[in-house]
């Protein structure tokens, strides 16, 4: 076996540009696989974080799923619910450990000689253990502030920067919405971007009540966030929420629901469904290159074994058998298509990074891609050089002796 080695190396590097061509398109196929698996892993990676910030066991329902005259309205384009959803969902479904009713507005924020406009956020004392928020410096505002609608509320890390400067403490600092003075309880730790790209650090948070009597004027809500007690009681927390909301809103079997529900999973898995088909994309592009690659490899072969002929007819004349002559070739093109893959490896671990770098887009490189990688070009070497080694089994010495 070793001897059949070393005359299969000898074989490649006799010619080692012609092999270095014949390799090349195993090389951009291993090469793209891992880049494009790795642009998924990536992806994915970044979305379960992203996702993972918004909260733990999180259930959210939107308002106004409904169709009228033949439209379908989407999610959250009309209020429908209500305060007493809100107490009804605290009250009557068990795992429940958190609910937060959810009001949406923009307005234009000043603090002394700056001023933004900036997404505010009306919610319960809630919100900030269910969307996993932590404090930079100060404290939540409380279930009073709620009831009295106290002027208070709630500032982001960017806000906070446009508004005050860069690392600038804004908690006790009064800021102006509609003329209305809010005092600032808390100044919220970095998320960065959720799992849709908004940036959930350019934001105020203050009691619902305040954002609705003092800002918006709403008398319904647009959503509610609701944190569970653990995923194991998901499924039966999400069917109790239907439940009640269709008894509290009156609605018959048959009838449509006038909300959506929607968990962290369901989330999760329709911001990755890009990513996937993406990943899937340059994968078969990646498969493509591979099976050029690998007809390249038997072009070469057959090549090698009509070069070859007049050797191979000395070799069976002298007692070789026919499938020490099939091992030689098949093994010349497994090398050829298994020193591909590594360099493809090589490239892939290079790229990669760079892609992060230059590019911005997360990659993560997983071993299991690796591992594939080098298994399909080493197969691909067995099926597409199976052909020409057989071939060259198959000659007849007397005819491959007279081969000019």
């Amino acid at each position: 076996m070793l001897a059949i080695i070393r005359t299969a190396l000898r074989a490649i590097r006799r010619n080692i540009l012609r092999s270095f061509l014949t390799m090349l398109g195993i090389i951009v196929g291993i090469s793209a696989v891992i880049v494009g698996v790795s642009m998924g892993a990536g992806a994915r990676a970044e979305v379960e974080k992203q996702i993972a910030s918004m909260g733990n066991n999180l259930v959210i329902i939107f308002s106004g799923n409904m169709s009228r005259g033949g439209v379908r309205g989407g999610f959250g384009m009309s209020g429908t619910l209500t305060e007493r959803d809100y107490e009804s969902l605290r009250r009557d479904v068990p795992g429940v450990t958190g609910v937060s009713p959810e009001v949406r507005t923009t307005v234009q924020v000043a603090a002394g000689n700056q001023n933004t406009s900036v997404s505010v956020t009306g919610v319960s004392a809630d919100y900030i253990d269910i969307r996993a928020f932590k404090f930079q410096a100060g404290e939540n505002f409380t279930q009073l502030d709620v009831q009295t609608a106290n002027k208070v509320c709630l500032i982001g890390k960017t806000t906070a920067a446009t508004l005050f400067g860069e690392g600038v403490n804004p908690v006790g600092e009064v800021i102006r919405m509609k003329n209305v003075p809010f005092t600032i309880l808390g100044w919220l730790a970095s998320k960065g971007a959720n799992a849709f790209g908004s940036d959930q650090d350019d934001v105020i948070l203050m009691p619902y009540t305040s954002a609705m009597k003092r800002l918006s004027g709403d008398t319904k809500f647009r959503s509610f966030s609701l944190q569970v007690a653990s995923p194991e009681v998901l499924p039966d927390a999400t069917n109790e929420i239907a439940s009640v909301l269709r008894q509290m809103h009156q609605i018959t079997d048959g009838k449509e629901e006038d909300f959506s529900i929607r968990t962290q999973q369901e989330m999760s898995e329709f911001a990755t469904a890009s990513n996937r088909v993406m990943t899937i994309l340059i994968s078969a592009f990646a498969g493509i290159s591979l099976v050029v690659g690998g007809i390249g490899i038997m072009n070469i072969m057959l090549v090698s074994v009509t070069e070859r002929t007049r050797e191979i007819g000395i070799r069976l004349a002298v007692g070789a058998r026919a499938r020490d002559v099939l091992r030689q070739f098949l093994l010349e093109a497994v090398l050829l298509s298994a020193v591909g893959g590594l360099l493809g490896i090589a490239c892939g671990y290079w790229l990669a990074p760079l892609l992060t770098k230059f590019a911005g887009f997360p990659t993560l490189i997983s071993q299991s891609s690796v591992i594939l990688a080098f298994t399909v070009s080493a197969i691909i070497g067995v099926v597409f050089g199976f052909f020409p080694a057989l071939k060259a089994a198959n000659l007849d010495p007397i005819e491959a002796l007279r081969y000019e």
